[in-house]
C-alpha cells in the first residue's frame, strides 16, 4: 500500500519525503493565522516546489540559489519585524527555516533535522493559542510526526501507512500518562517557563480607560470571551449584572478619559467613601482572560478586595478594582458583591466642581439645552426623568453602525444622527446632565452574560462590554442611569442579539438564525456543550497554577499518609497483582492449554516431559518408549500436529480455528 495512489508505484524514498511534506504542511498550517501574508506565500511555494522535484525525481536545487533565497528571506522578517528577536520574529525565523531545509535534504540526518524543528514548531503554536482546539490539533501533528519519524528508522520491508500510524499512536498513549503525571507533579513556575519578550503580549480586545464613538460598537462584533463567573448560590437577575471597570470623569470634546488623582497635600491619605449597602450579598468567583491591563471587574458594590496570587488588588475612591500588574495570564479570584447599595449619599459632595466640567466652547445646543433644563425643572431628578424621555420618544434608535460625527459630537448625535450605541448615548446623557448642573460621570464595563445550563457558568463576552451614567443626587448618592435602556430595554433586560436587528448575511434571513441559534435548540445545545468542555480545559488545565499544585500536594500528603491510606492502598495493590494474574491466566491459548493437558497425562504414564524438552523432541522420545499403541499413537499426532501450529506459519487457505482443538480433544482423549 503506498502513501499516495499514483499510477506508477513510488519508491520508498518518495513516499517518505511525501509524508515528511504531508506532516510539515500540518504543523505550519496553525502558523499561518498570525504570520504575515508573504511568508505564508513563501513557504507554500517552497513546500511545492519540493513536492515537484520529489515526483520528477530531480536534483535538489543548488547553493547559489538557497542561499539568495533564505538571505532575502531573513531581510523580510527583519523589514516586517524590525528585529530577528521576539515572539513572532523568532516563529518567523523558524517557519521559513523549516521550509528552505525542506529543499537542502542531501543525508537521512537530513529528515531528522525537519522532523525535531517541526516538534519545536509544535511547542511555539502555544505562544498564540492554549485552547482545547489548539492542544488536539497539536497531538494530531504529533503523531504525524511520530508516523514520519518512524518510516525512517524502519529497515526492509515497510509496513502500511494504516500500521504505521498505529505504531504512532501507541507510542503517543504510552507517552501520556507519564506526560500527565508530570504535568500534575512536576513542580511549577510562576510565569512563563522562559522569560518572553515584550511581542509576547500582543494587544487583546477589551475595555480601556478610555471612551470615543466607535470603541464599544467594534467591541460588539467581537464574541470572544471576557471572563467567567460561577455564582455560589441564587442567580441574580439579568438587570442586576452590571459588571464595573474604568470610570470616566474627563472629557475633550471627542474622548471619555479618568480623571486623574488629585494630590494631597497634609493629608495622610484619601477620605473614606461612604458606602451603605441593603440585603444579602451575591458569592460568586470570576474566571478572568488575559487582558494586559490591570482592571479588575465585578458586581456592584464589592465587599471586599479580591486576595489575588499576583498582589494586593487595589480599589479607587470610584471604585474601580485594580490587580497590582497586568493582567497577563489568565486569573481567578473570589468576590462577594450587595447589588442594592447606597453610594456617598448626603447633601453635598465633596470636589463636585470636577464631576461638572465640560470642555469651552463644544456642543453649545447641548450647553443651552442643559440650561433650559436647570430653569424648568428645579428637582434635579426630574431633569434625569426628562432626558430619558427625550431618548424614549425623541425618534433615537440603537445601532452598531452610527454615522461618523464632527467636532460638535454631542449636538450632532442629540439633533441630527439620533442613531448610536451605548458610548453615544451615557456620553452625550453625561453631558447634558453636566451642563444641566448634576455631578455626572461615565462608568464603563459589561453588562449581562450568558448562562450555560451545562456547568452553570456566566460567560460575559466582549460584545457584552457596555457604558452606562451615574449622576450624583442630594441624599440619594451615586444613582447609576443607564439611559442604553431607556431607547433599547431589551439591551439590559435580556442580550444585545435582543436588542439588535437579526443579521441576515447576504441578504438570507435563514443564516441569521444559524448564527443567532434559539436557547432550546440544537445548535445552542451544541454551542453549550463546546463552552462548557472549553470552560473545563480552562479551569482545571490551564488555571493549574502553582498555588493549587501546592493545595493539591497537601491534600493528598494529609489524606494518603496516614495508617488507613497505606492499608488501604496495600490492599488495592494485593487486588491488582491478583486481578493481573488471573487475567494473564485467563489469556493462554486454549491449543497451549491442551498441551499442557497431555504433558500432564504422560507424566502420570512415566514420561514426564523435561523443562528444555520441544514438542519434536517429546514425540521421539514418546514413540520409544513402551506404551499401549493407541495411546503411544493418539500422543504422537498430537505432538505432531502441535509442533507444526506452533512452528510452522498456517496454510493462507484453511486457517486454523476451532477444527483444531475439536482434533486435538480427540486426541488427548484416546491418551490413557
Amino acid at each position: 500500500m503506498s502513501v499516495l495512489r499514483f499510477p506508477m508505484p513510488l519508491s520508498r524514498d518518495k513516499q517518505d519525503t511525501l509524508l515528511l511534506l504531508a506532516s510539515t504542511v500540518l504543523v505550519l498550517l496553525p502558523h499561518t493565522a498570525h504570520l504575515p501574508p508573504w511568508v505564508t506565500l513563501v513557504c507554500g511555494a517552497t513546500l511545492v516546489w519540493r513536492a515537484v522535484l520529489t515526483m520528477l525525481g530531480r536534483r535538489m536545487p543548488a547553493n547559489l540559489l538557497l542561499v539568495p533565497l533564505a538571505i532575502a528571506a531573513m531581510g523580510g522578517v527583519l523589514y516586517t519585524y524590525h528585529t530577528v528577536l521576539g515572539r513572532d520574529a523568532g516563529v518567523a525565523m523558524l517557519v521559513l527555516l523549516v521550509a528552505f531545509k525542506m529543499l537542502e535534504m542531501h543525508a537521512r540526518r537530513d529528515l531528522f533535522v525537519v522532523v525535531f524543528l517541526c516538534f519545536f514548531l509544535v511547542l511555539t503554536n502555544f505562544f498564540y493559542s492554549q485552547s482545547m482546539g489548539t492542544a488536539f490539533l497539536m497531538i494530531v501533528s504529533i503523531l504525524a510526526l511520530l508516523t514520519t519519524q518512524l518510516s525512517f528508522q524502519l529497515t526492509g520491508a515497510v509496513p502500511p501507512l494504516r500500521t504505521r500510524l498505529l505504531m504512532g499512536a501507541k507510542i503517543l498513549a504510552l507517552a501520556a500518562p507519564l506526560a500527565a503525571l508530570g504535568f500534575v507533579l512536576f513542580p511549577r513556575v510562576e510565569g512563563p517557563l522562559w522569560g518572553l519578550p515584550d511581542d509576547a503580549h500582543s494587544a487583546r480586545a477589551g475595555l480601556s480607560d478610555t471612551m470615543a464613538p466607535g470603541q464599544f460598537s467594534n467591541l460588539a462584533q467581537s464574541d470572544d470571551p471576557a471572563f467567567r463567573v460561577k455564582f455560589d448560590g441564587p442567580l441574580p437577575a439579568q438587570p442586576q449584572l452590571y459588571w464595573r471597570g474604568p470610570v470616566l470623569g474627563a472629557y475633550d470634546g471627542r474622548t471619555w478619559t479618568r480623571l486623574l488623582p488629585r494630590p494631597q497635600f497634609g493629608r495622610k491619605a484619601p477620605p473614606a467613601v461612604a458606602i451603605a449597602v441593603r440585603g444579602q450579598p451575591l458569592h460568586y468567583e470570576v474566571t478572568l482572560e488575559p487582558t494586559d491591563t490591570r482592571w479588575l471587574f465585578a458586581l456592584e458594590i464589592p465587599r471586599a478586595l479580591p486576595q489575588l496570587a499576583s498582589g494586593a488588588a487595589s480599589v479607587s475612591p470610584q471604585l474601580e478594582l485594580q490587580a497590582a500588574s497586568p493582567v497577563r495570564e489568565r486569573i481567578r479570584y473570589e468576590l462577594s458583591s450587595y447589588v442594592d447599595f447606597s453610594l456617598q449619599a448626603g447633601d453635598t459632595l465633596e470636589n463636585a466642581y470636577q464631576w461638572l466640567l465640560l470642555p469651552y466652547g463644544r456642543n453649545p445646543q447641548a450647553l443651552a439645552a442643559g440650561e433650559r433644563l436647570r430653569q424648568d425643572y428645579p428637582v434635579p431628578m426630574r431633569r434625569v426623568q426628562a432626558v430619558l424621555r427625550q431618548f424614549a420618544t425623541g425618534g433615537y434608535s440603537y445601532t452598531l453602525q452610527p454615522p461618523l460625527l464632527g467636532g460638535d459630537a454631542v449636538d450632532e448625535f442629540l439633533y441630527q444622527t439620533r442613531a448610536g450605541f451605548c458610548e453615544h448615548y451615557a456620553g452625550a446623557f453625561v453631558f447634558l446632565m453636566r451642563a444641566a448642573g448634576i455631578p455626572a460621570r461615565v462608568v464603563t464595563g459589561y453588562q449581562g452574560g450568558e448562562l450555560n445550563p451545562i456547568d452553570g457558568y456566566f460567560t460575559v463576552r466582549q460584545s457584552d462590554a457596555h457604558a452606562w451614567s451615574e449622576v450624583w443626587l442630594p441624599r440619594l448618592g451615586w444613582v447609576r442611569i443607564d439611559p442604553t435602556a431607556a431607547v433599547a430595554p431589551d439591551r439590559v433586560q435580556r442580550n444585545l442579539a435582543q436588542a439588535l436587528p437579526a443579521p441576515e448575511p447576504f441578504g438570507f434571513r435563514a443564516l441569521g438564525r444559524l448564527m443567532q441559534p434559539a436557547p432550546d435548540s440544537i445548535l445552542a445545545k451544541v454551542r453549550y456543550a463546546i463552552g462548557a468542555a472549553n470552560n473545563g480545559w480552562n479551569q482545571w488545565v490551564l488555571n493549574y497554577t502553582a498555588q493549587r499544585q501546592q493545595a493539591l500536594m497537601e491534600t493528598l500528603q494529609e489524606n494518603l499518609l496516614g495508617w488507613r491510606s497505606l492499608a488501604l492502598l496495600a490492599l488495592a495493590w494485593m487486588l491488582l497483582l491478583i486481578a493481573g494474574k488471573f487475567s494473564r491466566q485467563r489469556r493462554v491459548d486454549p491449543v497451549d492449554k491442551l498441551y499442557s493437558a497431555l504433558c500432564h497425562r504422560l507424566g502420570q504414564l512415566g514420561l514426564p516431559r523435561a523443562p528444555d524438552e520441544g514438542p519434536t523432541a517429546y514425540a521421539a522420545r514418546v514413540a520409544g518408549a513402551a506404551l499401549a499403541p493407541e495411546p503411544k499413537a493418539a500422543a504422537a499426532e498430537f505432538l505432531r500436529r502441535y509442533s507444526a501450529w506452533r512452528y510452522a506459519p498456517p496454510p493462507q487457505s484453511q486457517p486454523q480455528g476451532t477444527g483444531l482443538l475439536t482434533t486435538l480433544k480427540q486426541l488427548l482423549s484416546r491418551v490413557r
